[in-house]
Formats: structure tokens, sequence, C-alpha cells
């Protein structure tokens, strides 16, 4: 990886877990196409590192990301579209922010646990909901709140939202747009855990548990769940798992693990 400046992230390791942290606190980490940049050039770098294990991604101060900058992002767009003389429907459609490579960035990454500290609004929700667990504080605010805006969901949320909650809330959620605290949300199903106390602490744990695991079984077994986790065709599931079997019976980390298991003792992956 060539050399990269963090202006809108920082990056901190905690023994084999990379803590990604949202850095805009005085604006809540509202979301820009830099921190999306950021983003994506951090998880990529932390998958080429051996080191790494899992990712946390969490917020700086009191927010998680209360959703797109408006000024920089939706208010400069509607410019944009006046000046070319185009609709905001056809500039929309020519958006470079590359929202659709996140999701596959997400899914193909080692495990990104999401610690959700606070505000989680429009994209603030959406980026963390392709990720492998939630962790929420019961008191941080969480909303699909793209229709208040006059948009529509983004980033597969259309799709996960339905996964993740059921029919019923997902339609409730993104139809309204209304806030949830991380205790109903916890309640749905949106998020898979919550905290009263340090949520970043409780991540870390969760993606700990993640990273003490061969790597590239982990990241096989999530590809597997993406690929399967709404497939009605069984015989394409069960030829994927075979095929991802196969890799992993003939791997290095499969031999040290039932190696560890005979001798008793913790495996060496890293």
């Amino acid at each position: 990886m060539s050399e990269f400046v963090y202006e809108q992230i920082t990056v901190t390791d905690c023994d084999d877990v990379r803590v990604l942290t949202l850095n805009r606190p005085e604006k809540l980490n509202a979301w820009t196409p830099r921190m999306h940049a950021e983003l994506t050039h951090a998880v990529k770098a932390g998958n080429a590192d051996p080191s790494v294990g899992a990712f946390v991604v969490t917020g700086a101060g009191r927010g998680f990301c209360a959703g797109a900058d408006i000024a920089e992002v939706f208010a400069a767009r509607i410019d944009a579209a006046d000046e070319a003389g185009s609709s905001v429907g056809e500039a929309a459609a020519h958006d470079d922010s590359a929202a659709d490579d996140w999701v596959e960035l997400v899914r193909s990454s080692k495990p990104m646990v999401a610690a959700i500290n606070g505000a989680s609004i429009g994209v603030g929700l959406t980026m963390v909901l392709s990720m492998d667990f939630l962790v929420a504080h019961a008191e941080a605010k969480l909303s699909c709140r793209f229709v208040k805006m006059g948009v529509t969901p983004e980033l597969a949320s259309s799709h996960i939202l339905i996964q993740r909650c059921g029919w019923g809330a997902a339609s409730d959620l993104a139809l309204s747009g209304r806030i949830v605290t991380g205790a109903e949300a916890g309640e749905m199903g949106l998020v898979d855990d919550v905290t009263d106390g340090d949520v970043l602490e409780a991540a870390l744990a969760r993606a700990s548990s993640y990273a003490e695991n061969p790597p590239t079984m982990l990241q096989l077994t999530k590809q597997l769940l993406s690929a399967n986790g709404s497939d009605t065709d069984l015989g394409a599931v069960q030829r994927r798992e075979l095929e991802a079997l196969n890799v992993a019976r003939a791997s290095d980390d499969h031999r040290e693990a039932v190696a560890a298991f005979l001798e008793k003792r913790p495996p060496k992956f890293r």
C-alpha cells in the first residue's frame, strides 16, 4: 500500500484487532466521500496485514455517524445538478462514491464489528449493516432516515434490513424514517448486542473472539454466508460449501488447528 494520510478517521491497534474510528466529532462524524475513501483504504490495508485478525469500527466523541454531511454531499450534488441543467436523479446516477463497492469490501474482508456509541443515522447505519456483528449502546439513536431527506435506501440496506429485522420491521424503519434507541434496535434484531456500558470494550471482546481463528477460514466462511444466506437452491448452497471445504482441508491453518487440538495447546495462525 502506498502512503495514505488519514484526515477523517484514526487507525489504532488493540492486539490483533484494528480499530477504525470515524473522527469528525464536531459534526457527529458526518459521512463524506473523503471518509469513505479513508475507510476503504484502511480496510484494504488491514486485510493485507497478517497481524490484523479483525476490525472494529466506531465513532469519536458522542456520535457514531450522524449521516451524510448535508452541505458537502446533498447540497453540493443539487448545486452541481442545477449548474449542469440536469435533474437531481441524473446527478445521483453518476455519483462516483462507489457505494456498492463498500458492501462487497465488507463482506470479503476479515471480520468487522461495529461499536455504535451514539447517533447512527442514514448512511451512518447502512454502512455497518453488512458488517458481521453490531454492538450498540442502549441509548444510541439509529435511523434509516433516507425518506426524510427525499432519497431512497442504499448500500444494500433494502435487502439487509429485511434479513436482519423481517419484512414488517424493515418496512416500518424505511418508510417512516423514525429514530429508534439502541435498546429498541436490539429487540427488533437491527443490532446484535446492546450494552449500557462501554460499547468499544464490548465490540473489542467480540472482535477478538473472531480474530483468534484462522484468517483464511474466516473470510471463506463470510463468503459462504453472503452467497448462501438468501439462496433457496440448496444444491448450489452445498456446492459452494464443498468448494470452500476442499480449500480449507488443504490449508496449513487446518493442519495447525488439528495439531494444536491433539497436542492440547493454543493454535498459532499468525
